[in-house]
Formats: C-alpha cells, structure tokens, sequence
C-alpha cells in the first residue's frame, strides 16, 4: 500500500512540473494576456480531466504530455528582461568605486554592496554572490 502512494505522489510531481512548463512554453508563444488565460485555462482542463486515471494510463500520457511539450518548444523562449538574455542584462552596469574616486578617497555614504550580473545585491543568504567570475551562458539564458 506505501509503494503506491510514494509512486502516485511521484506522478504528482511529475505532472506539476510538466504543467508549469507546458505554461512557460505557452508564455513564449502566446504574446497577448487574455489569449494567454484562455489557453492556460484549455490547459489545465486537459490536465484535469485526466486527474486520478490508472498508473498505466498515467505513464502513457506522461510521454505523450513530455513529446508534445518537447513538439511545441520555443526557438528563442521568452526570459526575464533583467536575466541573461534579456533586454535589460548588465545595461548600465555601475562603475567601480575605484574608478570613481581615483585617489581611493571614497565617501563614507558610498555604497558598500557588490552586484551580481543580474543587478541583484549579492548575500550569501540568496546562495546568490557572483564574486569573482561569473559564467553566463547565454544559450541557456542562466549565470552560474
């Protein structure tokens, strides 16, 4: 009895992650707003009206759901403009302090935070600090 719970909560996930990336995809292609609800609504009827069908059913539509998504892909996927990629990465990047103040005499009001390459303040609580080199793979749209 444990066995298939642990396996239909695995489907669960499964199905949770093909659902928001069948939604992403779809905010690729689809520019409009109300055209976007409407077929994210069609979207979730047709992930709904297959909810508690049998394992092997599951698995089946499974594939069929990762062929279609993988059918439907976007050439250049849609990405957040300040993230890599997009239109607003690194645009007017702040210059260091060091070349600012020349003769190293820095104001005690200047900033004391590093950026990483999406302009985020770098803190070691985020996991986010890009201090050294950073890696942007521009394929990807990431930075790692």
């Amino acid at each position: 009895m444990l066995y298939g719970g642990v396996l239909e909560a695995l489907y669960d996930a499964i199905v949770a992650r093909l659902y928001r990336k069948s939604l992403k995809t779809l905010s690729s292609w689809v520019i409009d707003r109300d055209i976007f609800l409407e077929e994210a609504t069609n979207l979730r009827s047709r992930f709904d009206s297959e909810r508690g069908c049998s394992n092997a059913k599951a698995v089946r539509l499974l594939k069929e759901g990762k062929a279609e998504l993988f059918e439907f892909t976007h050439p250049d996927p849609y990405c957040v403009p300040f993230m890599p990629g997009g239109s607003l990465f690194m645009r007017n990047p702040p210059p260091p302090l060091s070349i600012c103040f020349p003769d190293g005499d820095i104001p005690a009001d200047a900033p004391k935070h590093t950026l990483n390459p999406d302009m985020s303040v770098c803190t070691p609580e985020t996991g986010k600090v890009a201090v050294g080199s950073v890696l942007v793979d521009f394929g990807k749209k990431n930075m790692e």
